[in-house]
């Protein structure tokens, strides 16, 4: 039996915006920046806008659920509540399989930024840990672990600590790159030397989905904040703002500083060029000074991030269990430190999990993006779907019949450009999980609401198998760009609105997930 209401609402608006700003500030800004440019080249602030443009419609989304349904796990739990346990099922697993995979990419990526200090920590000539590498990200797995065990004031506090070091030096960095700004670097090559693929690829494989992360977390943690009417919809705004603003500025004076002689080739060999990308044009620019604390930060910045995503997959596996039988003992919550602790062990368990056999850091980013993005994407369909019922919105998105739409088919977009290798296997596990689902339900016997579950999840798996044949469509050498992503648009819309339509039946047990405190009673109309 689940006690979601041990949970305690402690977070202010300060320590929410900070836990965005914190999750959104963690390795991405240290590679993506290189990535990007060596993708999309100059063009690569386009592809930055448009996914500040994409959260931010999405974030728009959440700002009605989460200040309407304050509770634990929100980007799992809006889908259960909206179209039923079945489309739970199949979110559940990939989102939890997302969120516990970024706490390890985070402590890979400070390892990586350590070893420029230790080498001891990488082995020569690779980027995979040693045996003292990995015991590293090991301690630093397990330093999380305690600093979110005690109560989510404690992790709070460690969190703001720390921000306030890890945003000083991005503006550091800024101040002193746009000093070198050379702003023939921005033609020197082509704006766009991979056109319109080079911009639509680099915000999947070059990191720029991954490096917008602050808004899930925010989420994760709703049910945990003082006044969430208010303060989740602000914080939430304030964050993608904020992100989107230094990102960009990163971007532009990565790409102006560059000395001239490396963009003799093109911009495609950056990555090879500079490894620790603000570190190496730091030295080159002689600013040891700043490519010094550049290291410090890349050591703070993936673990803050990384400790804030322990605690948000925690939230997840607890929601997600408050909903099924087949996790219910992960939702259980400590009564006198509000904390969901057999969650966090299973979160922990998972993310040093994700360490042992761990790729490199650009094959998982892809691969990440990917399913965050199709966590993200059922968002403004349960909105859509629950408007159908009849309860309080302190925040209520204006327009949704046009924004509505708009955002699912941006959503979409982004999953077309992680390609097929990434969306192949990972939309494909979807369905998998949904015919496994068909087949328990039947042989167990409790498939007796079997017809409304399929009823109101059905148009996700057509949505998932449309996006593995539209990406492999865009392939090279088969549809043009321009056709597939036409195709995407009616698709997408046709989707959105028979989603928008299939909201499954209110129940008792869907009630009291949208509010464990109890404040909260959705009816119907």
């Amino acid at each position: 039996m689940s006690n979601l209401n041990n949970l305690k609402r402690k977070l202010s608006l300060l320590d929410l915006t900070l836990i965005g700003l914190g999750a959104t500030f963690g390795s991405g800004w240290l590679f993506a920046s290189s990535h990007v440019a060596a993708i999309a080249g100059p063009a690569g602030i386009i592809s930055w806008i448009i996914g500040a443009s994409a959260v931010f419609l999405l974030g728009l989304m959440y700002c009605e659920l989460g200040a309407a349904m304050p509770t634990t796990g929100g980007i799992l739990q809006y889908p259960i509540i909206s179209h039923g346990p079945m489309l739970g099922y199949m979110m559940g697993f990939i989102t939890l399989v997302a969120y516990s995979s970024v706490v390890a990419i985070e402590v890979v990526a400070a390892r990586q930024y350590a070893s420029a200090w230790f080498p001891s920590l990488t082995e020569a000539g690779s980027s995979s840990p040693t045996m003292l590498g990995w015991m590293v990200q090991f301690c630093l797995l397990c330093l999380f672990m305690l600093t979110n065990y005690f109560s989510i004031k404690s992790f709070a506090l460690a969190n703001n600590i720390i921000s306030l070091f890890k945003f000083i030096v991005p503006i550091c960095v800024v101040v002193v790159l746009f000093r070198h700004f050379n702003s023939e670097n921005l033609t020197q090559s082509g704006f766009a030397p991979n056109g319109v693929e080079g911009i639509g690829a680099a915000i999947s494989a070059g990191g720029i989905i991954f490096a917008y992360l602050g808004l899930t977390p925010i989420i994760s943690a709703a049910s945990e904040v003082k006044n969430p009417q208010r303060n989740i919809p602000l914080a939430l705004m304030l964050s993608i703002a904020c992100s989107a603003v230094i990102y960009l500025l990163l971007q532009i004076a990565f790409l102006g500083s560059l000395p001239t002689e490396m963009l003799a080739n093109g911009w495609s060999d950056l990555g090879s060029k500079l490894p620790l990308p603000f570190r190496d044009i730091a030295l080159l620019l002689g600013a040891v000074w700043l490519a010094t604390i550049v290291v410090a930060d890349a050591v703070v910045s993936p673990t803050g991030c990384g400790n804030i995503f322990m605690n948000s997959t925690s939230r997840i596996a607890c929601g997600w269990a408050a909903s099924t039988t087949l996790l219910n003992g992960f939702a259980k919550v400590d009564p006198k430190s509000g904390i969901p602790r057999r969650a966090l062990w299973l979160a922990f368990v998972l993310s040093v999990a994700w360490t042992l056999p761990f790729p490199s850091w650009e094959k998982l980013i892809s691969v990440v993006s990917a399913a965050l993005v199709l966590s993200y994407a059922i968002a403004p369909i349960s909105v859509a779907a629950l408007r159908r019922r009849n309860f309080s919105r302190p925040f209520k998105v204006k327009a949704l019949f046009l924004l509505g739409p708009l955002s699912f088919f941006v959503a979409s977009l982004l999953v077309l450009w992680s390609g097929w290798n990434v969306i192949s296997w990972l939309a494909g596990l979807q369905i998998l999980i949904f015919i496994v689902q068909l087949a328990l339900k039947s042989v167990s016997g409790t498939g007796s609401t079997i017809h409304k579950e399929i009823r109101s999840s059905l148009w996700l798996v057509v949505y998932y198998a449309g996006m593995m044949g539209l990406t492999w469509a865009s392939g090279p050498g088969k549809v043009s760009e321009l056709t597939v992503i036409s195709i995407l648009a009616m698709f997408s819309t046709a989707i959105y609105f028979w989603g928008a339509t299939s909201c499954y039946p209110l129940t008792e047990k869907t009630d009291s997930l949208a509010m464990p405190s109890g404040d909260f009673k959705p009816h119907t109309v």
